[in-house]
């Protein structure tokens, strides 16, 4: 497997998007992070495995070659990082993936593929991916990549990431055209949540901010999703952003 595949962005130029994870040598000791490979090439995954497996804080648990498959492996193995490219057969990466999200809530998704398509990224991030990362990255830097997101961090390859931003302009510039109907209002606890969830901050984290139960903090992002008509938390922090519910520096 070639040692090349080009740079990855740590998308510091969005505000909302996450750097470099925590490496080896930080001092940080921890179990190994669990990967299940998933792509429809036997050589490709193969190739991986040999280069994480040169990695000591990362441990390839499994691998699967279509997004049926990933599924099933997904729940049997509760993997923390699920690597997946974006096309293959029976099953998509990005259906996959909301199938993932399901059987495993826990895992975190990193889509990883030749598609630099506009469509695939945003489906892949609607669907609840946390990375997306184009082949051309180097072998090093899927390392790195792999660790930021168990992190909790979000990773995006550098031109994915302009084309993010672009659309984030356009999301804004689009609800700035409807600013004219009036904004659903939202209860004092959801304009909480909004506002933590627009911080980075997961539903567990969420909960124990604001002393309530996971589950509560669940039910109040769908409300919140719903009455906003939006369809994903990046979306909310874009709303968030807009109507000033939280100063983003």
């Amino acid at each position: 497997m070639a040692d090349t595949f080009g740079p990855v962005c740590d998308a510091n130029d969005a505000d909302d998007i996450a750097g470099a994870g925590t490496g080896p040598d930080s001092g940080f000791r921890r179990e190994p992070i669990r990967v299940l490979v998933v792509d429809d090439h036997a050589l490709f995954r193969r190739g991986l495995e040999i280069v994480l497996a040169q990695e000591e804080d990362i441990q390839v648990v499994g691998e699967a070659g279509d997004g049926s498959e990933a599924v099933d492996k997904a729940a049997d193995l509760l993997p923390d990082i699920v690597l997946m490219d974006v096309r293959m057969p029976k099953r998509g990466g990005i259906e996959a993936c909301t199938a993932i999200k399901e059987v495993a809530p826990s895992a975190k998704i990193i889509m990883l593929t030749i598609s630099d398509e506009e469509a695939d990224l945003y489906d892949a991030i609607k669907a609840g991916a946390t990375g997306y990362l184009l082949k051309e990255i180097s072998t090093d830097e899927v390392a790195t990549a792999i660790r930021a997101v168990a992190d909790g961090q979000s990773q995006i390859s550098p031109s994915m990431a302009s084309k993010l931003l672009t659309e984030f302009k356009s999301m804004i510039q689009r609800t700035d055209e409807r600013r004219l109907v009036p904004a659903p209002r939202l209860t004092d606890r959801e304009l909480e949540v909004l506002k933590l969830v627009a911080t980075g901050m997961n539903n567990r984290d969420i909960a124990k901010e604001l002393f309530i139960s996971e589950n509560t903090v669940k039910n109040h992002v769908r409300n919140i999703l719903e009455k906003l008509q939006l369809h994903s938390r990046m979306e909310a922090v874009v709303y968030a952003m807009r109507e000033k519910i939280l100063e983003i520096r």
